[in-house]
């Protein structure tokens, strides 16, 4: 009877050290602990008493899991560990406003090696150069746009 109360009561925390350690393994482990504690049961007190430990396992895990996903969220510990709010960034602002930059001067703000960062129109910009190393200070020219950054060719080869 001891082993399985113990087995219940580590599945119950593997289920709530699961929210805070993503991944699925712990809860996985609390699982089949409970799995295992639901057969000693059946071993142990027959039919009667396995159905008791099924019925208290799945009252368990729904408890743990109405706690976690319904209450912890508006704990003080929760609002830190639950994510409330969305990015609405992006990764690169490349689109009609990249296409836009080619043919444009740039400036090479770091040594292209052969990639860099490159200056225009006072922005900073990811750029590639297809010719190689090129140095910092170098006049360049943007001539194509690639999923996130720009291409650029020496103006003075």
């Amino acid at each position: 009877m001891t082993v399985i109360i113990l087995l219940f009561a580590l599945a119950i925390v593997l289920f709530a050290v699961e929210v805070i350690v993503p991944g699925g393994i712990l809860g996985s482990i609390g699982g089949l602990m409970m799995f295992g504690a639901c057969v000693l049961s059946f071993m142990q007190f027959g039919a009667v008493g396995g159905t008791v430990a099924v019925v208290v396992a799945l009252s368990l895990a729904i408890l743990v899991l109405y706690i976690e996903f319904r209450w912890l969220p508006k704990t003080a510990v929760g609002k830190r560990a639950f994510l409330t709010s969305e990015i609405t960034g992006v990764s690169a602002a490349f689109g009609d406003e990249a296409r836009d930059l080619i043919g444009k001067s740039a400036q090479a703000i770091t040594m292209l090696s052969p990639s860099g960062y490159v200056l225009i129109d006072g922005k900073r910009h990811e750029a590639f150069c297809q010719s190689g190393q090129v140095p910092a200070g170098a006049s360049l020219k943007v001539v194509a746009v690639d999923n996130f950054r720009l291409i650029v060719s020496p103006t003075n080869p």
